[in-house]
């Protein structure tokens, strides 16, 4: 039997209430890690990518129906976000990878900040465009719920492949739908 101190007393803890804490504690983590990686993004698989314009690091206008005849993968990341910076040199290898074949990788940085998104993306060695959503109306356009977000958008602009989150091997996956979708 648990003894908890309460001032000079001493009450026994029942081992139901303790079984029960540490459930609740089991569930909420199972919750939180199935929200971080598997939660449903708002534009789902196989409509049309909404269409966006945002600046780019050079300076340019990026507008993603311009794209169109291209296989995109759009991701959007932040530099206060852990698991994009484990990510960001896996993506910049597929983008340097498949770019010829007619692939382009659009980062899309939603920190409030554009320096700060750019000296990150310098600090990495991004190579791909970096757009800035300083404003968040692309972010929710798209609605994705966790960081990192990815997308990958077809030839005729239609999502085919969604996924929220980054763990190691994420991008061997990637690479499979960007290889498949360039085929088509």
């Amino acid at each position: 039997m648990n003894i908890i101190h309460r001032g000079t007393e001493f009450a026994p803890v029942r081992p139901v209430a303790t079984g029960l804490c540490m459930s609740l504690v089991c569930m909420l983590f199972v919750v939180m890690s199935t929200i971080s990686f598997n939660a449903s993004a708002k534009v789902p698989v196989g409509v049309e990518a909404p269409d966006f314009t945002l600046d780019e690091l050079s300076g340019s206008k990026v507008r993603l129906q311009d794209l169109r005849g291209r296989v995109v993968m759009i991701n959007f990341w932040a530099s206060w976000c852990a698991p994009c910076r484990l990510e960001m040199p896996h993506l910049v290898r597929l983008h340097e990878k498949y770019r010829s074949a007619g692939f382009t990788l659009l980062g899309v940085n939603i920190d409030e900040d554009r320096k700060v998104g750019a000296a990150m993306a310098e600090r990495v060695g991004v190579k791909f465009p970096v757009l800035f959503d300083t404003d968040k109306n692309v972010t929710r356009l798209y609605d994705m719920g966790a960081m990192p977000a990815t997308l990958i958008v077809d030839r005729k602009g239609r999502v085919r492949f969604s996924h929220l989150g980054y763990e190691s091997g994420v991008e061997a996956i990637y690479e499979k739908h960007i290889r498949d979708i360039l085929k088509d």
